[in-house]
């Protein structure tokens, strides 16, 4: 991002990232439990912008990890609840829909897991540095997050994996040895990585 400051607290309509991201989840359900996931070195950060902005949107803060896997891990043993649906979700996507959110839970909640995933736009080539070759791209999909679970699902699924880091949570599932079920996300569901990721991010807003 080519900045000092988390990518997840730059502003974006002057409101820090992750603040529209929490507020997507409150906007589906007002009733929804949210923990939110983040550095211990970075909560006083955290807590010191929701005073500046008057963030009152009520969540639980929890220390994340070394890796991505246990941050998730960390996340889902501050869920009091034994069963029901979670959904993992990158704190820096803050354009998801309501309508995403939605059917991500109502598809988890008949197959077990609901994974948001877009076709590819481009075409594309493997690869290995000696070698390439022209893939079919009907075949690939780009993964996006909400990743929404059931809770006792995806609980086991991390306690199987041990101490391995996989990339996102969909692996973590199938490692264990569950199918995963796809359904279609959206293009404007951006994951904001670079500074072109923020001019994008504000037009689509406007």
């Amino acid at each position: 991002m080519g900045n000092d400051t988390p990518k997840q607290f730059l502003l974006i309509r002057n409101k820090p990232i992750l603040m529209h991201t929490l507020e997507a989840f409150h906007r589906y359900n007002p009733d929804i439990t949210l923990v939110l996931v983040i550095s211990e070195h970075e909560q006083a950060r955290w807590q010191d912008l929701c005073q500046q902005y008057s963030f009152f949107l009520e969540h639980e803060v929890v220390a994340g990890g070394i890796n991505r896997s246990d941050s998730v891990r960390q996340g889902l043993d501050a869920i009091q609840s034994e069963n029901g649906l979670v959904a993992i979700h990158d704190g820096v996507r803050p354009l998801v829909s309501t309508e995403i959110i939605a059917k991500s839970f109502a598809e988890a909640e008949k197959q077990g897991n609901a994974v948001v995933s877009v076709p590819l736009k481009d075409s594309i080539r493997f690869d290995d540095g000696i070698e390439n070759k022209a893939l079919d791209r009907s075949q690939y999909r780009l993964i996006q997050t909400p990743q929404t679970f059931s809770l006792p699902l995806i609980r086991e699924a991390y306690q199987k994996i041990g101490q391995l880091s996989l990339t996102d949570d969909a692996s973590v599932l199938e490692s264990a040895g569950h199918r995963i079920h796809l359904i279609d996300g959206d293009y404007r569901n951006i994951k904001i990585t670079t500074q072109e990721d923020m001019l994008i991010a504000e037009a689509l807003w406007k």
